[in-house]
C-alpha cells in the first residue's frame, strides 16, 4: 500500500426560508436547551388517521431512556375550515444587530417557546425544486408548465408552496413558502429557461459543444466535478433536505429532472447520504422525470446519429436504449422509496404527479422532548414512539433517531480516531467533504491483481490554518476493501500534514487535493468503502464503491485480456509526490510508476487544450510467433458522435514488461491543443496481428478551453514536497 499526495480545482450555499437566512446544514441542538421534534403519523387499522390523541398518549424513549414530552401539537389538514394565515416572520433585535451586513438574522431552528417553534399551523409544505442542470430546454419548458397548471386549478387551502432552482451556480431559494398563488405562478413563469441545459447535455450522449469555461455548476473552479457523474445533483438534493431541516412539519420535496443516469465514477455514499439527510428533515423526495412518455424509434431520434443497415434494429441496439432510459430512471426511483416518497415517469401529465405528492401529506401530530443526554460526542440517539393504550393497534410512522452535537475541537486523540472508525462503520455516510474516485486494476501474476484507488478532494472545501506565517492543514483517511462475502481483504489507514506557502495556500481553492493508494487481491468482487477528514474542522466525507476484477488467467483464446485504461494529464516525480517513504519493492509493483514518474489518474476525464493526454493500459497473453515473440498494434481515436476527429499513428508493442510474464505496456501521449473544445468519445483500438483478435475501450472525455491568463501574484508555483 502507498500513498500520494499532489495539489493539482462546491460549497454550500446560504439560502433563505421565511424571510431568515439559513445554512445548508443539519439542524444541531444546543445542550442547554437540547429540544427534539419528531412528527408521528398514528392511522387506524382501516388506514385512515387517528386526530383525537392528546399529549399523555405517547410515550417517547431515546435510547431506552423514558422522555418528558414538551412540545404537542396535531397539523390538521384539509379541514373544512380556513387555514390559519402564514406569520410574518420578524428578526429579534438581537439578530439585526449581529448582522448589520445583512437584512436577515442568523438561523434558528429552535425558538423561544414551543408555540414559535411550530411556524405553520395546520399547512401542508410543498417544495419544488428545478433542476434545469439535469434537464435540457424541452424538458425546462415541460416541468415549467406542469408547475404552472399545477398551481392555477390544484392548489388547495392549506397548501403552502416553496420554489428552489439549481442550474449555473449554487441551490436558490427562488420563493418561500406562501400560498400566494398570484405570486408563485409569477415566480414559475420567470424562470430562466435554458440555465444550466448545457450542463445536462454533457451529462448525457452526443457531440456536444463544450464553449468558454464560465465557471457554471456550484463553483467555478470545480467544473471538472461536476461533467460526468451525479454526485453534484444528489447533494443539491441533499442541501435541499438540510434548509428545510429547520422546519418541523413534513415537507414534500417535488424534483423535477430528466433522468440521473449512473456512472462508473459516481459516489455511491452521495446517494446513500442525500435519502439519509431526507430522513432526518422529515422530506420526502417526489421526482418527476419532465421527459414525459417516450416512444424510441428503432433507429433512434435525431438527436444523435444513427447506425448503419440493419445495426439499429438488432435486439442489442433497441435493448442499449431501453437500459439506458431505466438506468437513468433507477436513481430516481430508489429516492423515492427510501425516503417515503414516489417516482413519476412515462406520464406526459406531470401536473398529475405533483397532485399525488402534495396528497401524500395527510394530517400528523408533532411531539417534542427535551433530551436528557447533553454529551456533544456526535453519536447517534435512538427514539422510540409508543402509545400508553396498546390496545388501539394504531400504525405509527416517524424516524428512528437523531445525532447529536458534536464538538470537533474538542475532541481528544482518541475522541478523533473513534470517530473515524464509527464513521466507517456506520450505515450512514458522512459527505461534508466532497470526494470523486475511481479504481482501477492491473495483473501482476496469474491470480494476484493490483488496484489503484485515486481520490480527489477540491482544495475550496479545505481548512487552513496559521502556523509560522504558513498555512497548513492535516488530511486523515480510513478505509476497508471487502470481498462479496464481506471479508475484510485491505485496509487503509493514513494520516498526511500538508504545509504551503502562502501563495500556493491562495491557489488551494482552485486546485483539488490528489491522494492516492492501493491493494493487491485476487480477482473477483469487492466493495471500497473510503472515508476523509480535514482535521481543522471535522468536516469528512465518505466514498463508497463496488468493482469487479476479473479473472484474466483462464485460457481465453478468442479475447484480448487487457488491463484497465488510465487516463491522465499529469506525471509527477515520485521525489514530489511520495507523503512517506514506501518500500522499493512496492513501488516496483505499481504499473503506473515508470522511471521515477508517477502517472496521476484523472478521475474526472476533464481536460485542458493546453495539456497533454497520457494514457496507460496493458496487454496480457497475446498471440505468439514461431519465435515467440508479439504483435499488437494499438491506436487512439478521438470521435464526436460518430465522425472521427482524429487518430494516432499506430504503435507497435513487440517486447514485454520485465518479470511481469506475458504483459505488453500501452502508452500514448496525445496533445490536446490541436482538438477542438468540446466532448469526445476517446478509443483506444488493440489488434493481436498474431493471435488474430481485437479489443477497443472506450471512455467520454471532455476538453476545455484555455484557462484565461490570471495576475502574475496569483499564479500557481511549483508544488513543494509533501510533508513526511
Amino acid at each position: 500500500m502507498r500513498r500520494f499526495i499532489i495539489l493539482t480545482g462546491l460549497a454550500l450555499t446560504s439560502a433563505r426560508f421565511g424571510g431568515m437566512e439559513m445554512k445548508a446544514q443539519e439542524v444541531t441542538f444546543k445542550s442547554e436547551a437540547n429540544l427534539v421534534v419528531i412528527d408521528v403519523s398514528v392511522k387506524d387499522k382501516a388506514g385512515k388517521v387517528m386526530g383525537d390523541l392528546k399529549k399523555g398518549d405517547f410515550i417517547i424513549l431515546e435510547d431506552g431512556k423514558p422522555q418528558q414530552v414538551a412540545v404537542f401539537e396535531f397539523q390538521k389538514l384539509d379541514s373544512d375550515e380556513p387555514p390559519p394565515p402564514v406569520p410574518a416572520i420578524r428578526p429579534s433585535k438581537d439578530a439585526v444587530a449581529a448582522a448589520p451586513a445583512t437584512p436577515a438574522p442568523k438561523p434558528t431552528a429552535i425558538a423561544s417557546g414551543p408555540k414559535a417553534l411550530i411556524r405553520y399551523q395546520d399547512r401542508r409544505l410543498v417544495a419544488m425544486l428545478f433542476d434545469f442542470s439535469s434537464m435540457g430546454i424541452p424538458e425546462q419548458i415541460r416541468a415549467q408548465k406542469a408547475a404552472q397548471e399545477f398551481l392555477k386549478t390544484q392548489l388547495k387551502p392549506a397548501d403552502l408552496v416553496a420554489i428552489l432552482t439549481a442550474g449555473t451556480g449554487p441551490l436558490k431559494v427562488t420563493q418561500e413558502f406562501t400560498d400566494d398563488r398570484t405570486r408563485l405562478e409569477e415566480v414559475v413563469r420567470q424562470l430562466k429557461i435554458g440555465d444550466g441545459s448545457d450542463l445536462a447535455a454533457l451529462g448525457g450522449n452526443g457531440d456536444d459543444e463544450v464553449g468558454e469555461d464560465t465557471g457554471a455548476a456550484f463553483n467555478a473552479d470545480e467544473t471538472e466535478f461536476n461533467i460526468f457523474n451525479n454526485d453534484r445533483k444528489l447533494a443539491t438534493l441533499e442541501t435541499a433536505a438540510k434548509l428545510l431541516a429547520a422546519l418541523p412539519e413534513k415537507k414534500a420535496l417535488i424534483y423535477f429532472s430528466a433522468g440521473l443516469e449512473q456512472q462508473g465514477n459516481d459516489n455511491r455514499a452521495q446517494l446513500e447520504s442525500a435519502v439519509n439527510a431526507a430522513k432526518r428533515a422529515n422530506v420526502a423526495f417526489y421526482p418527476i422525470d419532465a421527459r414525459g412518455l417516450q416512444a424510441s424509434a428503432p433507429a433512434g431520434d435525431a438527436s444523435a446519429g444513427g447506425g448503419r443497415g440493419r445495426t439499429a434494429f438488432t435486439g442489442g441496439a433497441v435493448s442499449a436504449r431501453g437500459a439506458s432510459r431505466d438506468n437513468s430512471q433507477e436513481t430516481l426511483s430508489t429516492l423515492a422509496a427510501d425516503t417515503g416518497g414516489r417516482m413519476f415517469t412515462d406520464d406526459n401529465d406531470l401536473a398529475l404527479g405533483m397532485t399525488r405528492a402534495r396528497d401524500d401529506i395527510s394530517s400528523y401530530y408533532i411531539v417534542g422532548y427535551y433530551s436528557t443526554n447533553g454529551k456533544t460526542d456526535g453519536k447517534f440517539r435512538r427514539v422510540q414512539v409508543k402509545l400508553t393504550n396498546p390496545a388501539l393497534q394504531a400504525k405509527l410512522d416517524f424516524k428512528s433517531g437523531y445525532f447529536g452535537e458534536k464538538e470537533f475541537k474538542k475532541f481528544t486523540s482518541s475522541d478523533k480516531e473513534s470517530q473515524l472508525e464509527q464513521a466507517l462503520m456506520l450505515g450512514d455516510p458522512v459527505t461534508d467533504l466532497s470526494l470523486s474516485a475511481e479504481t482501477s486494476y492491473f495483473r501482476l501474476a496469474r491470480d494476484r491483481y493490483f488496484v489503484p484507488f485515486a481520490v480527489k478532494i477540491p482544495g475550496a472545501e479545505i481548512a487552513l490554518a496559521k502556523s509560522k506565517g504558513k498555512a497548513q492543514t492535516e488530511l486523515e483517511f480510513i478505509g476497508q476493501l471487502r470481498d462479496e462475502k464481506s471479508k475484510l481483504v485491505g485496509v487503509v489507514r493514513d494520516g498526511i500534514k500538508i504545509k504551503l506557502a502562502e501563495q500556493t495556500a491562495a491557489q488551494l481553492s482552485s486546485r483539488p487535493i490528489a491522494y492516492e493508494t492501493g491493494f493487491a487481491v485476487p480477482p473477483g468482487t469487492y466493495t471500497l468503502k473510503f472515508l476523509a477528514r480535514e482535521n481543522e474542522t471535522g468536516k469528512m466525507g465518505t466514498y463508497e464503491t463496488k468493482f469487479v476484477i476479473p479473472d484474466l488467467a483462464p485460457d481465453m483464446p478468442n479475447v484480448l485480456k487487457t488491463s484497465s485504461v488510465v487516463w491522465s494529464s499529469q506525471r509527477q516525480a515520485i521525489s514530489e509526490s511520495i507523503a512517506s517513504v514506501e518500500k522499493k519493492k512496492i513501488l516496483e509493483a505499481d504499473p503506473l510508476v515508470q522511471d521515477g514518474q508517477k502517472l496521476i489518474p484523472s478521475i474526472t476525464h476533464v481536460f485542458r487544450k493546453d495539456q497533454n493526454l497520457y494514457v496507460y493500459l496493458e496487454v496480457y497473453d497475446p498471440g505468439l510467433d514461431a519465435n515467440q515473440k508479439p504483435s499488437v498494434a494499438a491506436t487512439l481515436s478521438f470521435y464526436r458522435g460518430r465522425t472521427k476527429s482524429f487518430e494516432s499513428e499506430p504503435v507497435r508493442l513487440e517486447t514485454f514488461i520485465p518479470k511481469r510474464g506475458q504483459t505488453l505496456p500501452v502508452r500514448f501521449q496525445a496533445p490536446l491543443s490541436q482538438l477542438a473544445a468540446g466532448r469526445y468519445t476517446a478509443q483506444i483500438n488493440l489488434i493481436d496481428e498474431t493471435g488474430k483478435k481485437f479489443s477497443f475501450q472506450r471512455t467520454e472525455i471532455v476538453i476545455l478551453p484555455v484557462q484565461k491568463p490570471v495576475p502574475p501574484a496569483a499564479e500557481a508555483p511549483k508544488m513543494p514536497p509533501a510533508a513526511k
